[in-house]
């Protein structure tokens, strides 16, 4: 497993992290998670992701039953804050000063530990004055509750923004976590190169495209029983934009490429998003331990320019680009 820094920070995590947004506290059973956690543990992954809203708190409550004996200082965990959590109440939401104490207190809590490593600003948060939010996050770090703040799903301008004041306040803002894959590559004209002006990575998720991307989806088929496109619990919805037969017919023209590197197209999927140099992780999640042994082998793998011009031209105009749907929402939920 190889590690990455985190930003213009001295943080190191490894390139590739597990995080538990679909399946701890949610589609898997407790046992299987901790599974899934002990594989990620033993392939060399030291960096977790999680977030409040995760099962509505359980997932967070999950990771750290997982985690337990850990040595603390061995590992990287990150939690965020913004999504509507416990009833729901007028204050339960966004990035008011009140949110987010009581949000970084309740994720220690129920992660049982003193301090997180990463704590995340889940969206930007239309409602509340951005030098609120970020003179609440300064004192999150004063306090030894956070080491580092990162940001998720925030443009180019919000990423601008936030990181000024960050400077302003002697913090280190050092991510951004937003969706990027093959498929999906919106933060490539605008987001990135903000991100690097700020001295700001990526943590990507989906980089699987909720699993499109493994190929085992197949045009002109129902999905496989059990696949996250037949999870009513959440799952199902996310993949939907990808699920016709235009994209998943595309997607089948990549295995000959990934046979060619000697990987899964799982793999190829995870190694792609791994070769953009502002990227320092791609979030794996797994309900199977051995989703985690296959995709860890993703983990230094160099694809060379003329397979990546192949990829993207086995895809052709299926991929989003439009730097517009990265965007916070226009109201809380």
């Amino acid at each position: 497993m190889q590690y990455r820094y985190l930003g213009n920070s001295g943080l190191k995590i490894t390139e590739i992290t597990y995080g538990n947004w679909l399946t701890h506290g949610s589609q898997v059973e407790n046992d299987a998670a901790k599974a899934c956690v002990r594989a990620a543990l033993d392939a060399g992954i030291t960096t977790f992701d999680t977030a409040d809203v995760y099962a509505n708190t359980v997932a967070e409550e999950v990771l750290a039953d997982a985690l337990k004996g850990e040595r603390r200082e061995s590992l990287e965990i990150f939690t965020k804050v913004y999504f509507p959590v416990g009833p729901k109440g007028a204050n339960d939401v966004g990035l008011s000063r009140k949110h987010i104490m009581e949000g970084i207190n309740g994720s220690l809590r129920r992660l049982q530990t003193d301090y997180v490593d990463l704590y995340q600003a889940h969206r930007f948060d239309v409602e509340t004055p951005l030098e609120e939010t970020m003179i609440a996050f300064a004192d999150v770090v004063r306090q030894g509750k956070a080491l580092y703040i990162g940001v998720s799903e925030w443009t180019a301008d919000q990423i601008r923004e936030g990181a000024k004041l960050a400077k302003e306040l002697n913090i280190q803002l050092i991510s951004n976590q937003p969706q990027y894959s093959m498929l999906w590559r919106v933060i490539e004209d605008q987001v990135v190169p903000a991100s690097e002006e700020a001295g700001i990575s990526q943590i990507v998720w989906s980089p699987v495209a909720q699993g499109v991307l493994t190929g085992k989806y197949q045009p002109g088929q129902a999905a496989p029983e059990g696949s996250r496109a037949t999870d009513t619990k959440g799952g199902q919805n996310m993949i939907s934009r990808f699920m016709n037969d235009d994209v998943l017919t595309r997607v089948q023209k990549l295995r000959p490429i990934a046979d060619e590197l000697g990987l899964t197209m799982a793999q190829l999927a995870v190694a792609w998003v791994l070769q953009n140099q502002n990227v320092a992780a791609a979030i794996i999640g797994a309900s199977r331990p051995e989703q985690i042994s296959e995709n860890v082998k993703a983990s230094g793998v160099e694809i060379p320019a003329e397979l990546m011009a192949k990829i993207d031209e086995a895809l052709g105009d299926i991929v989003e680009r439009d730097p517009s749907h990265t965007r916070a929402p226009e109201s809380r939920p």
